[in-house]
């Protein structure tokens, strides 16, 4: 009989901090809200420290540092230093270089730091209470993190800048309203355990709990109700196919305020270079999906052969439209370089630019078409196999 694996040894500092702060706001928050009460003031800075914070992880941790899906100024990185510091997650140096492996090993049970294949406890916060060889610290992804002056001052200056950020200014804000024990219990206590396990969803339940209507090859899913409460983080399934796209929900109507945050930014010439998935890739993810569902489905059915011919047309079609794609894509290209190595006739190389590029934007468009009409089809195939199913 084998014996079972060892546990690592517990995480003092992280025991302290992921399961005796939320007892300790557990039973001081109550106890000081029935002893003396809190007002509106404390409940709106509560409310907006929990989304400096926040939004300073989806926005700045993540987007920016551990994705580079855009550039940020100066004044933009020192203001996501500070208050990412105060969601106490970690310098960038160390969340970015964790989150970075996570995206590469996606679902490894032994690279993976916060693998969701090892459970939802595990992947939500089990991860950090022990000493997991997962959990140790590998800058080799992070290089050009390490060359970047913000990051290092913030990761040199961590713990000062997190007290100062959890401690200090819940302080000063309890000093000048005259409660300085509800505004800590408050804006510093509660809004922290909050904002930690907000974070925490995206790593658990969004793995668990949700569609994937872009990929099936990892746990990430797509989940309305989490994006609500992860300022726009809880489109997971599809971030994890197109990690560098500087939006999270692509749709208009999805809640994603970290994409609305950092359009904003770029309105303002605080952000620039911001990374946009084109759409017919997006498609492209959607129809790959939906193909091999249907594959599976049809292994299932009765009778299977005379819609198997009808879906292997289909992705006949759905394969020269990928190859047009790609022809296109590489003639936009060239066009390019031309335009580069040749700057004579100037007005006339513009006027014939602008008429190339409108003709280009129809072809996309029309492709782009073409895939939409093509999930239909392919729905509609789907229906006639319901009923068919065993």
């Amino acid at each position: 009989m084998t014996q079972p694996t060892p546990k690592p040894p517990l995480n003092p500092v992280n025991v302290t901090i992921f399961v005796g702060l939320p007892l300790a706001a557990l039973v001081l928050v109550p106890l000081w809200g029935l002893y003396r009460g809190y007002d509106g003031f404390q409940w709106l800075w509560a409310l907006a420290f929990l989304y400096l914070n926040g939004m300073s992880i989806t926005g700045g941790y993540h987007r920016l540092w551990a994705h580079k899906a855009y550039e940020a100024h100066p004044a933009l990185k020192w203001f996501f230093a500070f208050w990412g510091a105060g969601a106490l997650q970690n310098s960038i140096l160390i969340w970015a270089s964790d989150h970075r492996r996570h995206h590469r090993h996606v679902d490894d049970d032994h690279r993976d730091p916060y693998s969701a294949s090892r459970g939802l406890w595990f992947s939500h916060m089990g991860w950090m209470l022990r000493k997991y060889n997962s959990n140790d610290p590998d800058f080799s992804n992070a290089r050009d993190l390490q060359r970047d002056p913000v990051v290092m001052w913030q990761h040199r200056h961590y713990v000062a800048l997190t007290v100062f950020m959890n401690v200090g200014l819940p302080l000063l804000l309890g000093v000048w309203h005259g409660d300085i024990i509800g505004t800590l219990l408050l804006v510093g206590l509660l809004r922290l355990v909050v904002n930690h396990h907000v974070t925490f969803f995206i790593n658990s339940l969004a793995h668990f709990w949700g569609s994937r209507p872009y990929t099936e090859s990892n746990s990430a899913r797509d989940n309305g109700f989490l994006a609500f409460l992860t300022y726009g983080e809880g489109y997971h399934n599809y971030h994890h196919i197109f990690q560098t796209d500087y939006r999270n929900g692509i749709r208009w109507y999805q809640w994603d305020p970290t994409k609305w945050m950092i359009n904003l930014c770029s309105r303002l010439g605080l952000a620039r270079n911001l990374t946009r998935i084109p759409n017919f890739k997006i498609q492209r993810a959607i129809l790959d999906t939906q193909f091999e569902r249907a594959r599976r489905k049809l292994e299932r059915a009765e009778n299977p052969a005379p819609l198997l011919a009808s879906l292997e047309r289909e992705y006949q079609l759905f394969t020269e439209s990928v190859n047009q794609w790609k022809a296109l894509q590489a003639e936009r290209y060239e066009r390019k370089v031309a335009e580069l190595e040749g700057a004579i006739e100037e007005r006339k190389l513009a006027l014939l630019h602008k008429w190339e590029h409108a003709a280009l934007r129809t072809k996309f468009k029309e492709l782009e078409y073409s895939l939409k009409m093509q999930r239909k089809r392919l729905s509609m195939l789907m229906q006639q196999v319901q009923p068919q199913a065993a």
